[in-house]
């Protein structure tokens, strides 16, 4: 009985997600460019990664009422952060020999960014995302007192009757919100996807000699679809592969 709300975490993760990438990747890189905008929009970020989550939904609510619209622009000034914070950096730390060297083949200063920039810092920016996904998820759970019909809201209703059980279970399928309806065929071309997604990572890890961030990406993979590979299999045994 919690495919509904699943589907309704998943739209607003996914759109908070994708809104929060698609500001926060452009300010990053600008931040890249210019130390002037890196100074200014450095606090800010810090004064949002260090407010407590449940602050984000007082002034939004004033300004917007209760309502999912309420709850992603909550989330997304949440989630905003790691996408900044780690595009900045990720762009910052291309060394400068790879830098020269493109000056020096003749690259213009759009060439530069798409073919040395861009490449050397990918993993970097990937693992912003992975970070804005993570916490878009928490910060969906949290906006339920907001008026979401989501997980969240399952989630408070163990809380107030102490129903552990319920809780986990709503815990767990917002982790893998679409095992409750895919079949062992259908749980497997997942796995297999994930699968591809981490030679993917690993790939490029190789190829730019990175080291940590897109071992945690790849974590994140294979852990979450993995477990949406064995939830597909117990949640629906009979249906035809």
């Amino acid at each position: 009985g919690l495919w509904v709300p699943a589907m309704q975490t998943l739209y607003l993760v996914g759109f908070s997600a994708l809104v929060a990438s698609a500001l926060g990747i452009p300010i990053g890189l600008w931040c890249s460019r210019s130390d002037r905008v890196s100074a200014i929009v450095t606090p800010i970020i810090d004064t949002l990664q260090t407010i407590p989550s449940f602050c984000f939904i007082i002034p939004v609510v004033m300004l917007f009422r209760v309502g999912d619209v309420t709850a992603m622009i909550a989330t997304v000034a949440f989630a905003i952060v790691p996408a900044v914070r780690y595009t900045n950096h990720g762009i910052r730390q291309v060394p400068h020999e790879l830098l020269e060297a493109g000056i020096v083949s003749g690259c213009t200063r759009w060439q530069l960014f798409r073919r040395v920039q861009l490449p050397v810092a990918m993993p970097e920016i990937m693992l912003g995302i992975n970070q804005t996904i993570l916490l878009s998820l928490s910060m969906i759970i949290i906006c339920a007192m907001v008026g979401t019909r989501d997980l969240g809201q399952e989630v408070f209703k163990a809380l107030s009757k102490a129903d552990a059980g319920r809780g986990i279970v709503a815990g767990l399928v917002g982790v893998t919100p679409a095992a409750h309806s895919v079949s062992p065929l259908g749980a497997l071309v997942i796995g297999l996807l994930a699968g591809a997604a981490c030679a993917y990572a690993i790939g490029l890890k190789s190829k730019f000699g990175y080291d940590d961030s897109l071992d945690v990406v790849g974590v994140h993979l294979v852990g979450g679809l993995v477990g949406t590979l064995a939830i597909g299999f117990l949640a629906d045994p009979d249906s035809p592969a």
